[in-house]
């Protein structure tokens, strides 16, 4: 299964960059994401890291872990996801962040399929609303983070 997602949102490129290259802290924002552990970081050249990372799942009918190898370019500003191990025959994304007006312009692009038949048969009816659930909570984690700070209230 693939999906493309693309958005503009009102940030900074580099804001949106750092909030999805921060695997380790995707536990705090997405609900499903229960657990995850990260090893192995690496610089791969000028702007340019790696870490692997381990997720724990947990849906009401899956409960899973699987690893994957990110790569995270800061000057392209790209964050790329590699499977390492799991239940998945295949699974990559890839963000890409780029200015848009006063924000940036988000590409996501995911394509995956399940060793298991069934539960990529399971998914494939809802999983354009997944994939719109997961990029929502990125969504929600920049306003929270970014948000523009309100003027101050003035004399009454």
């Amino acid at each position: 299964m693939r999906h493309a997602v693309v958005h503009v949102l009102p940030y900074r490129p580099e804001q949106l960059f750092e909030l999805v290259g921060d695997v380790s802290r995707y536990p705090e924002f997405v609900p499903w994401i229960t657990a995850m552990r990260t090893w192995n970081g690496r610089e791969a050249g000028e702007g340019v890291s790696t870490v692997d990372a381990e997720a724990a799942v947990g849906f009401s009918f899956l409960k899973e872990r699987f690893a994957t190898r990110v790569r995270r370019d800061a000057v392209a500003r790209t964050v790329e996801v590699n499977l390492l191990y799991g239940p998945f025959k295949r699974l990559s994304n890839s963000w890409r962040f780029s200015p848009e007006g006063a924000g940036s312009k988000v590409e996501f692009l995911i394509d995956f399929e399940f060793k298991s038949g069934l539960l990529t048969a399971l998914l494939a009816a809802n999983f354009h609303h997944a994939v719109d659930r997961l990029i929502a909570c990125f969504e929600a984690r920049a306003a929270e983070l970014y948000a523009p700070a309100e003027a101050p209230a003035g004399p009454a």
